[in-house]
Order: structure tokens, then C-alpha cells, then sequence
């Protein structure tokens, strides 16, 4: 549902319901994109950059509310958002009634500018966006001629009302498909750090060595990486011996926005689930690529995805749902999504693709990161995100262990891509070479 024309109120969309539920002290639905600068980041331009971007974005400049039946947005017209100094521990979990009920945040150090965005707010499509415009009037306002254009929206035009339709219920239309309930997957969890630690180690790789390899497979960058995560996580299990090893399962989010024409800034994402039963037999790194390149393209269709965001949207609307109260809702929405949300899950890896900007932005940015907040239980998320040559690929979370980056990094030396590390942790010996 758009927003109201008032700007009293808006509902949240099918995704945002979900992260609204689940949010707690020992989950993040958090994410964080960070533009390496070239230059030292002036904070002061920094803040009326965001002062300047903030309007054009009506979708981020909101809180959350507690109904008696459902969340709600309502603007938010406290001071802010400010910027601040980043800290050690990024992606804290969102405290509604907190920091004046924002939902997104900003942070810089030397020559990283950050943002963290509540899930229910917006995916990483929306975000990008709203990243990308914000970064072109910092830039304007150190004195740099930046134009608008794909992906940097005019701060001076008024926000338009497709940029907040609910893209879920647009085109929940056809017969509704609801997901399974699939087999438990090894859950790749470890010893937990003390709360709230939340590890980061990055590797940055370069993109055409990764291409090229891929291409030798026949698989794309998104496919290939899927593959060498789900060769790890297989090898992790099988170090455990265990009498009867589990499926391997990723969670990969696909922005429907390709599929479906939207200009929405709210979620609209499906996520797709490559697994591997090693119950079968042995798979080659070659076999475990070609399945992941067929399984993308065989499920990764609009008259598939269709269904699934219809049955979603479907279950939502019920009837029955409608006159839970909140307060049971939410620990009922909390149980199904740990049977269906987590269990069936080794993990989540994300791949939002290039980040694109105009040619007179290039040379003031370095490179581009991205983190995912914490998971349900003590194990790693993966993440990645492209700027010209160097693509970042992220892994955090609350687990002590370092297997499944280590021996992911390895892999690629392996393969012959070189591979510069970059951690939060405060033992490097624990790491990876």
C-alpha cells in the first residue's frame, strides 16, 4: 500500500511485517553499505548532505509503530538522522524507541562513509539507490559538478508515489504458490562471541580474475561464488564425521525488480535455495557449479516467482491473521521463521552486482563494502558487492570460529585469484593464510 497522501501513515510491506516480528536484541535485520573515499571524509558536508537527501526520501525518513494487530510507518520528523564516528561493532540490532526512532543510520571514518538500513525499510535494490544519490550531493557539496541519473535521484523533485508502492501486493495476482517447508540443513554454527561482538573479515578480490574463471565453468560470478560457499560449508560438515550429514543449503535473495517493473524503494526480494545433499555422493567444485548455474536458472523465472510473492502476500492478508493481536502474532511469526526461515539454511549469501555511478563520481571512490548484521544463531552470513575492478566479499557474524572464511579464501588462491584481507577481529593469527 503507498503511502498516504497526508503522510499520516503507511503499512509495511509483506518482507517488512517479517523483520518487524523477528527483531530482537539476538538478531539483526540489519545491513550496511560503505563507499571507501578517496579523499578524507568531511563530516560536516557529510551531515548536510544527509540533510539535503534525507526529504527525497520520505520511505527512510520514518519509525516504526506498534498497532494492536501490525506495525506501521509513520514519518519521522525528529532532528537527524546525525552523522557519527563509526564504531567497532557495526550492524547493532535497531531499538525502536531508541536514537529517536531512526531506522537508518550514518557513519564515517577517515575516508568510509556508511549507512545501516533496517530490513523493513527497504532491500539492498532500494538502498543502493538511496546510497548512490547521497553520495552524488556529498560530492556536490565539496563543490563537485555531479548530474543525476540511473540510480541518483533528483533531491530537489518531489518524491514520487510509485517509489513507495508495496511492489508485493502490485503483483500478487496470480494462483498462489506457498513455499515448503524444506528438510533441515546443516546449520554451519559454531561458539558464539560474547554479546554483541560481531566479527567482519573481508576479502577483496579482482573482478576479471573472478569472471574469468567463472566463465571458464560456464557459470556467472553470483554462480561460482554460490558454489565455492556451498563447497566449504560441505567440507565443514564432513571434518564433523557425522553419522548422517545434513543438506547444504544457501538462502540467495533475488531483486524481483528485473522481473517485475517497479520503481519501488521497499523490499521486493524472493530468495531461491541451491542445495546439496551429500547423502547422494562426492560432487566435484565442476558439479557443484553446474547444479547452482541450472537450479538459478531453472527456478529464477517470473511465473515461479510470481506464485511464491502471491502466496506470501496471500498469507498476510488472511483473514484470521488480521484479527491476531500483535503481541501473539509476533512470537507465532518468530517460530515459523526459524521452521522455515532458518532451518533449512547453512546460510545467506548476497550478491547485489556492480555498483555503477557517473564517470564524474569514478574517481572520488575507491571501492564499495558491504555487511550483513547478525543471524539467528552463531554462524557466518556472506555478502558481496563490485566497484570497478574490486569486488568486496563480506563474511560476518557471532561465531568465534574462522573455518568457513578461511578455507573460502583459500579456495580462491587456489584457483588463482588473489585475495587481500581486511578484519574487525582482534586476533589476526585466528585467520585465514
Amino acid at each position: 500500500m503507498g503511502k498516504q497522501t497526508d503522510g499520516a501513515w503507511y503499512k509495511l510491506d509483506n518482507a517488512a511485517v517479517l523483520y518487524s516480528a523477528l527483531q530482537r536484541e539476538e538478531y539483526s535485520a540489519i545491513y550496511r553499505f560503505s563507499a571507501v573515499m578517496t579523499d578524507l571524509v568531511d563530516p560536516k558536508a557529510l551531515q548536510r548532505a544527509v540533510d539535503r537527501t534525507m526529504p527525497r526520501f520520505p520511505g527512510f525518513r520514518v519509525r516504526i509503530k506498534r498497532g494492536a494487530f501490525w506495525y506501521y510507518f509513520e514519518p519521522n520528523d525528529a532532528p537527524g538522522p546525525f552523522v557519527k564516528e563509526d564504531i567497532s561493532n557495526p550492524c547493532q540490532p535497531v531499538r525502536f524507541k531508541q536514537d529517536d526512532g531512526w531506522l537508518v543510520r550514518f557513519y564515517y571514518y577517515q575516508r568510509r562513509i556508511s549507512i545501516e538500513v533496517f530490513h523493513a525499510v527497504s532491500d539492498g535494490g532500494g538502498a543502493l539507490i538511496f546510497f548512490r544519490t547521497l553520495l552524488a550531493v556529498y560530492l556536490r557539496e565539496l563543490g563537485h559538478t555531479i548530474p543525476n541519473g540511473p540510480g541518483i535521484l533528483d533531491v530537489d523533485e518531489a518524491p514520487r508515489r510509485e517509489e513507495l508502492e508495496d511492489a508485493y501486493a502490485r503483483y500478487a495476482t496470480v494462483r498462489p504458490l506457498r513455499a515448503k517447508v524444506d528438510k533441515k540443513a546443516y546449520q554451519n554454527a559454531g561458539t558464539a562471541e560474547p554479546f554483541y561482538t560481531l566479527n567482519v573479515t573481508m576479502g577483496f578480490v579482482p573482478v576479471d580474475a573472478l569472471k574469468a574463471r567463472a566463465k571458464a565453468l560456464g557459470v556467472s560470478i553470483t554462480e561460482y561464488l554460490t558454489a565455492a560457499l556451498l563447497q566449504v560449508i560441505l567440507q565443514n560438515q564432513a571434518r564433523e564425521r557425522p553419522a548422517r550429514p545434513k543438506p547444504v543449503a544457501l538462502a540467495i535473495p533475488i531483486n524481483l525488480r528485473g522481473w517485475f517493473p517497479s520503481q519501488t524503494l521497499r523490499n521486493f526480494i524472493l530468495t531461491v535455495r541451491p542445495c546439496i545433499d551429500p547423502k547422494l555422493g562426492e560432487y566435484t567444485f565442476e558439479e557443484i557449479a553446474s547444479y547452482v548455474h541450472h537450479y538459478l536458472r531453472l527456478h529464477i523465472n517470473r511465473q515461479e516467482m510470481q506464485a511464491l510473492l502471491t502466496g506470501n502476500v496471500r498469507f498476510q492478508t488472511n483473514p484470521l491473521l488480521q484479527i491476531i493481536p500483535i503481541w501473539i502474532k509476533n512470537p507465532v511469526m518468530a517460530l515459523s521463521y526459524r521452521l522455515a526461515g532458518c532451518r533449512p539454511y547453512s546460510g545467506t549469501y548476497t550478491n547485489p552486482g556492480a555498483f555503477r555511478v557517473p564517470p564524474e563520481m569514478e574517481g572520488h571512490i575507491q571501492r564499495m563494502e558491504v555487511i550483513l548484521g547478525q543471524a539467528t544463531s552463531p554462524r557466518v552470513h556472506c555478502a558481496s558487492i563490485s566497484y570497478g575492478n574490486t569486488m568486496c566479499i563480506t563474511f560476518a557474524g557471532t561465531l568465534k570460529e574462522t573455518d568457513t572464511e578461511r578455507e573460502f579464501f583459500r579456495f580462491l588462491v587456489r584457483e588463482g585469484i588473489h585475495v587481500k584481507v581486511e578484519s574487525n577481529r582482534t586476533v589476526r593469527s585466528e585467520l585465514l593464510f
